[in-house]
């Protein structure tokens, strides 16, 4: 892990488009902008863990024929 120490509106880069920012310092709390394209996804990491392990349920869901047909159905009623 890299440990960098900045202050209030220095920034770190991440490659040539990912700008950190630290805007501001209060106590024990860092708030932080990111400047990065629209392409790159930016969440926090317990929201990334969510996403992840929604992810690996659906995988491991046993997919079955019938809910394609299922679904098709309902929204054919729609």
């Amino acid at each position: 892990m890299l440990v960098l120490a900045r202050r209030t509106n220095e920034s770190i880069m991440i490659g040539d488009d990912i700008e950190i920012v630290v805007i501001d310092i209060k106590g024990d709390q860092v708030k932080l902008g990111i400047k990065a394209p629209k392409k790159v996804t930016v969440h926090r990491k317990e929201i990334f863990d969510e996403i992840k392990q929604e992810n690996i349920a659906a995988i491991s869901t046993p997919f079955k024929p019938d809910t394609l047909r299922d679904l098709s159905d309902f929204f054919k009623k729609k």
